[in-house]
């Protein structure tokens, strides 16, 4: 998920034996690791949410919300006229 020196943060996660051995299978079926397969799912889930997921998509969700400051001032300009 994260891309060049960025920040990492680690969290110990549980899961039942049942929950384990899919992710185990599902990694060896898609040749990809534990952390492949928690980014992705993690990024499945911010979008589920309409939330960004990395800085480009945040400024541009930024831009598009009408409470963006220059959303706020053209709405203003509009009524006057």
């Amino acid at each position: 998920m994260a891309k060049g020196p960025a920040r990492v943060r680690r969290k110990l996660v549980e899961f039942d034996e049942e929950t384990w051995q899919a992710l185990d299978l599902l990694g060896r079926d898609s040749m990809k690791t534990l952390q492949e397969l928690a980014d992705e799912a993690f990024r499945d889930l911010l979008r589920k949410y309409d939330r960004p997921t990395d800085l480009k998509a945040a400024l541009k969700q930024s831009a598009r919300s009408p409470t963006a400051p220059h959303a706020v001032a053209q709405n203003r300009s509009r009524g006057r006229r």
